[in-house]
Order: C-alpha cells, then sequence, then structure tokens
C-alpha cells in the first residue's frame, strides 16, 4: 500500500491547480484597455503546444486577430460574438492544417536532434507515419485535427487562466467564408475561435450532469 504525505504548501498548491479546472468560465466581456504583450501571449501558446496529437503531428494553427482591419474581416464572419471580438486583448482563430504530413520529417528529425528519439526510432515512427498516411482520406484526417484542436484549445484556455486571463470557445462563425475573408490558405480548415483577456464580468456559474448520467463501467 503506497501513503501519500502532503505538506501544507502542497496541499495549498494542488488547491490552486485544482481551482483553476474548477473555476474556469466563458467569459464574454473583457476589459478592453487591457494589453497582453506579445511575449505573455506566447508563453500561454507555448504551453498549449504542449497539448498531445495524433501521432504527435501536431497540426493545429493559430491566427491572431491583432490590427482593426483583421478584426473587421473576422467580424463578417461571425454569428454576434461581437462583443469578445471588440473587448478581447486577443481574439485567436484556431485552424487543422489537412496538410500536417509534410511536416512529419522535420518533427521527427527535431525530436533526434534534442535527444527524445534515437535515430532508429526515428526511422521506425517515419514509417509507421508512412504507412497509416497512405491509407486516411482527406476527411479522416480533418476529423483527426478537429479532435487534436480541441484538446490543444483546452489547454491554451487553461494556461491563460493559470496567468490570470480568461476566454470563451466561439464556435459560432461561418467557417465557409473566413479563410478566404482572412486570406488564408485553403489546406488549414477553421474549427474554433477562443477570445482572451482580462474579465470584466463574473460570467454565469454553470452545472453539469451526474456522472450516473455519463459514465457507464462495463
Amino acid at each position: 500500500m503506497a501513503y501519500f504525505f502532503y505538506t501544507h504548501d502542497r496541499i495549498v498548491m494542488e488547491s490552486e491547480k485544482m481551482s483553476i479546472l474548477l473555476t474556469r468560465k466563458s467569459i464574454r466581456k473583457y476589459n478592453e484597455n487591457h494589453i497582453i504583450h506579445r511575449n505573455e501571449l506566447e508563453e500561454i501558446i507555448e504551453i498549449a503546444n504542449r497539448a498531445p496529437s495524433s501521432q504527435n503531428l501536431q497540426p493545429t494553427r493559430l491566427v491572431v486577430i491583432e490590427s482593426n482591419e483583421a478584426k473587421e474581416k473576422v467580424r463578417e464572419t461571425l454569428y454576434g460574438n461581437n462583443l469578445q471580438l471588440d473587448t478581447a486583448s486577443a481574439f485567436i482563430v484556431l485552424f487543422t492544417d489537412i496538410n500536417k504530413y509534410r511536416h512529419t520529417e522535420k518533427i521527427l528529425n527535431s525530436s533526434v536532434e534534442h535527444g527524445t528519439m534515437t535515430h532508429e526510432i526515428k526511422e521506425k515512427q517515419s514509417k509507421s507515419i508512412a504507412r497509416v498516411q497512405s491509407f486516411l482520406t482527406e476527411e479522416k484526417i480533418l476529423q483527426d485535427g478537429i479532435l487534436d484542436a480541441g484538446l490543444y484549445a483546452m489547454q491554451l484556455m487553461l494556461a491563460a487562466k493559470d496567468k490570470g486571463y480568461d476566454t470563451c470557445p466561439i464556435g459560432g462563425f461561418n467557417k465557409s467564408i473566413i479563410n478566404e475573408k482572412l486570406g488564408i490558405e485553403s489546406n488549414l480548415k477553421p474549427v474554433l475561435i477562443i477570445s482572451l483577456g482580462k474579465a470584466d464580468e463574473d460570467g454565469f456559474d454553470s452545472i453539469r450532469l451526474p456522472l450516473e448520467d455519463i459514465v457507464t463501467y462495463l
């Protein structure tokens, strides 16, 4: 039997970590005067980059809407959510790259260079990924990419919360025109928008279904 002993500091630390998971809310109104500097935003994104992805091919791509010109272009694609666009410190569009396999060798070679993978394992991985790629349809690649982007989005929102920011995931936008409006290549498929900033409202508490409604033990 294993025993775990917690100091007071450890208990406090664990409680603080858990509060990030339990107190995150979708915020729609932010302090529009607050600026997130590029280095701080990139710290959040770097943490989000640690999210898992299918075959570690990391297909999620981010477009950060900063200029007023870009804001007006993305506004034309929104089904509401203008308050987030107008007040958030960062408005981030998440895409998934259906041409993700072109980065296979770059990712594997980098793993070898950083010592996280041997050359022999790299060769096995390369062959395995090529074998899987050979029978995947574009629809399946897109489905996998949407799942990967969802994992990435949740990690980004929690990373932002850990740094004192709030977020809101936005699925209500016209995915069929946003690439054209923003000048984004067609191999990037839009998945989600995340608004991020300093909350200027409390947000709403929400309930969750009890476990007996969502969990089945077999």
